[in-house]
């Protein structure tokens, strides 16, 4: 049975359950990271020198880390024609849209998160915050433009291409920000909504 190691409200965590229940693969879940601790043994640091969640561990022993390369294998191992694009071109705007998520959109995303969510008030850099939150709007044009007469990401169904914006997305939202209008991006999050699996495992309450 594949092993998951991480906690819930963790989005790089998310972005994995998120995958594996799109699978529908068997699968446990062990509470790791944050408040839970356990980073930090022996046990886990075989698993990952990072010590960083999440981790997977499949029934096979392959063990792999980092959220994205963790949501390609998935995909690439048990997804191929759904998550895992069989077309060269379309897995290739599914690999570029995750890697997009982490290089271009976090760097802003992360200290608005952060900020605002896990920082007492009067320790807050709002002079930060709010360039961030600026800055991010003009981010998620960029994808906005991409997405103008698609459905999702990189094909006509949901691919991986989805999955790590798909979880910001949530977050975004989620935060009391302003947020520009950006019609293309909140037809495709409406149809996200639509997912259960989306729901169960990305849209908890931040924390």
């Amino acid at each position: 049975m594949l092993v998951v190691w991480g906690r819930k409200n963790s989005i790089n965590v998310q972005k994995v359950m998120w995958t594996v229940a799109e699978l529908g693969l068997a699968h446990e879940r062990k509470d790791v990271g944050g408040p839970f601790g356990g980073l930090d043994t022996d046990d886990y640091g075989a698993l990952n020198p990072n010590r960083r969640i999440p981790t997977i561990v499949d029934e096979d022993g392959t063990t792999v880390w980092e959220s994205h390369s963790c949501v390609r294998y998935l995909a690439a191992r048990y997804g191929a024609g759904s998550l895992w694009p069989e077309d060269p071109s379309a897995r290739a705007l599914g690999d570029l849209w995750l890697d997009w998520m982490q290089t271009t959109l976090l760097p802003d995303l992360a200290p608005v998160f952060i900020g605002l969510i896990r920082t007492p008030a009067e320790e807050r850099d709002m002079a930060r915050i709010e360039r961030s939150i600026r800055a991010m709007g003009e981010t998620w044009r960029i994808l906005d433009v991409h997405m103008e007469g698609r459905s999702f990401v990189a094909a006509d169904t949901l691919t991986m291409g989805d999955i790590a914006v798909g979880a910001a997305c949530y977050r975004y939202h989620a935060l009391d920000i302003e947020r520009p209008t950006l019609p293309n991006i909140a037809a495709w999050y409406e149809r996200l909504r639509e997912r259960a699996h989306f729901r169960t495992h990305v849209m908890i309450p931040l924390s």
